[in-house]
């Protein structure tokens, strides 16, 4: 009786996580305000503003798309992996591809690889300002892109291993 308690107690726990994935929701809209306030900054300027100026603010337009779809991704996929499955999407007909075929090593291994291409972005903002950025923050920024990237292999190749061991 106390366990069958204590275990319902746990499985209802999961409900927990739905309001945080909400919130991720309105992070999405957060970033889609500000990825619209960038559109309608350089919008008057753009007949005058610099080559290199206006490739800057793609890149930051390309970087919001990325973070925006990694918090779609992780939202969705992991409200229906540790919450509830979306049996709603299907129902209007808007069922996502990937959406029930993402497992937690796949989505981890998603994660580290746009979190590698938003780190590439920023260095390549980064190395498009050169001239303004001292050697010594340079180093450190490709020392913590590295670092990225390193995590990401290596954890893409722990993942290997642990599936063939099994």
């Amino acid at each position: 009786m106390l366990e069958r308690l204590i275990v319902r107690g746990l499985y209802a726990a999961r409900w927990i996580l739905a309001p945080i994935y909400l919130g991720l929701s309105l992070a999405v809209l957060l970033l889609g305000i500000k990825f619209f306030q960038e559109l309608v900054h350089v919008g008057p300027k753009i007949l005058s503003i610099a080559e290199a100026d206006l490739v800057l603010v793609v890149l930051s337009l390309i970087d919001l798309a990325l973070v925006g779809g990694l918090l779609v991704m992780v939202m969705l996929s992991s409200y229906e992996s540790f919450v509830s499955s979306l049996d709603s999407a299907t129902e209007e007909g808007v069922r996502l591809g990937w959406l029930g075929k993402m497992d937690y090593t796949s989505l981890k291994n998603k994660v580290a690889s746009s979190i590698v291409a938003i780190s590439s972005i920023h260095l390549l903002k980064i190395f498009m300002n050169a001239s303004s950025t001292p050697n010594d923050k340079m180093m450190w920024y490709v020392i913590i892109h590295l670092t990225f990237v390193v995590s990401a292999v290596g954890m893409g190749l722990l993942d290997k291993v642990t599936r063939q061991a099994h």
